[in-house]
């Protein structure tokens, strides 16, 4: 600070503008940057944050200013104000005895250094969990404290309030959600991601006023100190350049805010929006994990069958339990991948939205993984016991998958307790939906397309639900491909009447490409119309829900595959919990398939067992050909062996040389955003650039020689301007050539005069286009060459364009020619 800053007197003087302008100032970036953070947090936890500290932050520097702090005191109270005011403001959960106050005292530290990291590993709204409230603490103590302080200064130090006050918007915007906000549909016109490009250009629009008002409130300063220093009052009033001036501002705001209101948006959307929750986030890779749907198998082993994985209870239980959501499939094994979106800390609640509330207890026996049973749509859970804590800090959880895992000391062990609380909506009927539109899954086997063209009705739903019961009627549960002679396993007495049949395990597209070339073969055998048995397919969940969901993509629906269990069955021949008990031997696996509004409707997949397939087929005796048959030229040709599909081999390099230009369309609408943005910023100065280049071409081109000199003269009177040099008002030629002091401003000036004045002298093209190479040549040596800053800040300076404009053309009347003295007048009031 200096003296004149510190000086007591300075309130009450000269001061108090800046200080109620500064103020002003922090208030409006205050409003708009706890706009920006609210989807963070929405609690009013944050609310009341954000009014005690901004309360206080003014309260600091008021008293800073007062006593004349130093930027060490400063800083040392805010951070007393920090530790002071952060266990009740940003660790509320910490306000209890004197072990929690030290809990508290550590967390709001912690969260200081790690809150910000933290803060993008949690789903929003994060609300008041743990200490992540901290990062809000210090953008708005410190931050207001900062641009109050600042936007006081005098000097150029006052500046650096510009980016504290932008970087205070921004901790709403990069901290938040990786989607934008809806559009808005105003008549005919869409605005894309209106609340965040409103907020952004609030914060800049609220930023150049002050920078405005900053600049005339120094300009005024500047204009009183020369009036004390010289005894002489000069009169400030607006003058024509000031209007133009203002003028021009404006419209460069407007052009510029219409850009990134309408036309950024509008090519931005559809695109990844990417802020610091899309790069960071739990450092879990679920897709190195085993996928469940491989264990399903080995959950029907005598040894494993019977023992209880976890315990569900509650007044209001869902009709399944999910233990994993499955995504991606790569043509050999189904696990979670990128489809099932980030997962991610829960922090106290999350927006479950609506339906059938529910709350269950859960308690884990022998679960073992990371994967942990969630019910419904989840709001928070609550857990119970000595690892509470430690269980609280391991959860993470995707909305997307609707699905959670648990890391704590590698998952849930027994013993581990918790209560969910969640929600369930109801479930449209299949054959009421529509399909989104999916790609179908790539080198899906043609024996899959080959029965769905054959048993095809309907279509959407309607057309899944008829292909899924059938597939069911005709396949045959099996979890075995051998069983013991002598013992029974546990899994073929629970099934009445029951004929075992062997299947393999796996799920590649080769398993189902032979679940599916068995069906059609089956159907193809006359026998099988005789008996009326067409089952073939042999398998159980596994093979199934993959097969069903390989059907969905062929029609145009998105689908998953889901590990878990059933509470509640409609049809009795499927297996579920007993009591809210859920065995090994329970756990089944479904498919989803999302719908076109929005909803995951699940599909049982379960073959029944009732029915054994025949697996004996007609032999067909070949044709009998009455002609001679040349056996010496029959070459008996053997087959090639079947390709396995459960090796997939990328096949692209044998694709019939189209060319894939799914690429091409994001990679043009990344280009045009970058573009656009490119222009957002230089085109305020490209448009100087380019005006200034039109100007000088229009003065060129005149039609009469001593046009185009005097519009020369100009053009030097210009680059003189823009060069910096103050041009003296109502003089002669001869007197602004001595004012610039350029070595060829004298030749000029006496060419200008001859040509306006001296009439009859006979000017050809010659003449105009040697003064043209002159002011040419003055032009450059106005700036020197090596000055590279200062000759780009004269290619796009504003002074030659908003200063009044004289005629460029024609001879003019001595009375108003630039550059000839006129008749004596009182002179004009400086700036």
């Amino acid at each position: 600070m200096t003296a004149n800053d510190r000086a007591p007197s300075a309130w009450t003087r000269g001061l108090a503008p800046r200080v109620h302008a500064g103020s002003t100032f922090a208030l409006v970036i205050v409003v708009i940057a706890a706009a920006a953070a609210w989807p963070i947090y929405r609690t009013s936890a944050f609310v009341l944050l954000v009014a005690v500290s901004v309360s206080l932050a003014t309260v600091v520097a008021f008293a800073a200013r007062a006593f004349a702090w130093s930027g060490w005191i400063v800083c040392g109270v805010l951070t007393g104000v920090v530790l002071v005011t952060g266990i009740p403001l940003a660790v509320p959960s910490r306000m209890g005895d004197a072990g929690d106050l030290l809990r508290g005292w550590g967390e709001v530290a912690a969260g200081v250094v790690l809150g910000w990291k933290d803060l993008l590993t949690v789903e929003l709204p994060v609300g008041s969990y743990r200490n992540l409230l901290v990062p809000a603490l210090i953008v708005f103590l410190v931050g207001t404290s900062a641009v109050l302080l600042l936007s006081w200064r005098a000097g150029r130090r006052a500046y650096l309030a510009v980016p504290v006050a932008l970087s205070m918007v921004s901790f709403g915007l990069v901290f938040g959600r990786a989607d934008v906000s809806a559009p808005w549909t105003v008549g005919s016109i869409t605005l894309y991601a209106p609340v965040e490009t409103v907020l952004g250009i609030s914060g800049l629009l609220a930023t150049l006023l002050w920078l405005s008002w900053r600049t005339h409130d120094e300009r005024a300063r500047a204009l009183r100190r020369a009036a004390d220093s010289s005894g002489v009052r000069v009169a400030r009033r607006i003058s024509p350049t000031d209007r133009h001036r203002v003028m021009l501002g404006l419209a460069m705001i407007a052009g510029c805010a219409l850009v990134a209101v309408v036309v950024v948006p509008f090519v931005a959307r559809g695109m990844d929006r990417d802020v610091l929750r899309s790069a960071v986030g739990p450092q879990i890779d679920l897709s190195a994990q085993v996928s469940p749907l491989t264990e399903h198998r080995g959950m029907f082993d005598d040894a494993r069958a019977s023992e209880v994985l976890f315990t569900i209870s509650g007044e209001e239980l869902p009709a399944r339990v999910r233990l994993a959501t499955l995504t991606d499939y790569d043509g050999e094994v189904f696990r979670t991948g990128e489809g099932a979106g980030a997962f991610l800390r829960l922090p106290s609640a999350i927006d479950p939205g609506t339906g059938r509330t529910i709350d269950a207890h859960i308690e884990v026996s022998d679960l073992g993984g990371v994967w942990m049973p969630t019910v419904g749509r989840l709001h928070r859970v609550e857990f119970d016991g000595q690892r509470a804590a430690e269980l609280a800090d391991g959860f993470y959880y995707s909305t997307d998958a609707d699905a959670g895992i648990q890391i704590a000391g590698g998952g849930l062990t027994d013993g581990d307790a918790y209560v969910i609380h969640a929600v369930e909506s109801a479930v449209p009927e299949l054959t009421t939906v529509t399909a989104p539109g999916a790609e179908a899954i790539e080198d899906a086997p043609e024996s899959v397309r080959t029965w769905i063209e054959r048993h095809l009705e309907g279509v959407d739903g309607t057309a899944l639900d008829g292909l899924v019961t059938l597939l069911r009627e005709r396949g045959y549960l099996s979890h075995a491909l051998t069983v013991p002679e002598t013992d029974t396993p546990e899994w073929v007495q629970a099934l009445d009447g029951y004929e075992f049949q062997p299947s393999a395990s796996g799920h590649s597209l080769g398993r189902i490409d032979a679940m599916f070339t068995r069906l059609l073969e089956r159907e193809d055998d006359p026998r099988a119309a005789a008996s009326g048995n067409y089952v073939a397919a042999v398998g159980d969940d596994e093979q199934f829900a993959v097969a069903v969901a390989v059907i969905a993509r062929e029609l145009g629906f998105p689908a998953r595959v889901v590990v878990g269990a059933r509470l509640v069955a409609d049809d009795d021949t499927l297996a579920v919990c007993d009591a809210g008990i859920c065995r090994a031997g329970d756990v089944t696996a479904w498919t989803e398939v999302l719908s076109s509004d929005g909803q995951w409707i699940p599909i049982d997949v379960t073959p029944q067992h009732t029915r054994s397939p025949s697996m004996e087929f007609t032999e067909q005796r070949d044709p009998e050909v009455v002609t001679d048959v040349r056996p010496d030229l029959v070459e008996e040709v053997v087959p090639p062996a079947p390709e396995q599909q459960d090796a997939l081999v990328d096949d692209g390099d044998q694709a019939g040389g189209s060319i894939d230009l799914t690429w091409l369309w994001p990679a043009l609408r990344g280009t045009a955003a970058g573009l656009l943005i490119l222009l957002l910023a230089v085109g305020p100065f490209l448009a100087v650039v380019i005006a200034k280049a039109l100007r000088r071409r229009a003065r060129r081109a005149a039609t009469m020689p001593e046009a185009r000199i005097a519009g020369g003269w100009e053009e030097f009177l210009d680059a003189a301007t823009d060069a910096g040099h103050t041009l003296p008002r109502a003089a002669t030629r001869e007197e602004i050539a001595r004012a610039v002091a350029s070595p060829g401003a004298h030749h000029l000036a006496h060419g200008a005069d001859r040509a306006v004045f001296a009439h009859g002298l006979g000017l050809d093209e010659a003449d105009a286009r040697a003064y043209w190479d002159a002011v040419e040549a003055e032009r450059r040596a106005l700036v020197p060459k090596d000055a590279l800053w200062r000759r780009t800040a004269t290619a796009v300076s504003l002074r030659s364009i908003i200063r009044p404009l004289a005629p460029e053309s024609g001879p003019l009347p001595s009375s108003t020619e630039r550059g000839r003295r006129s008749a004596p007048h009182e002179p004009r009031p400086t700036t």
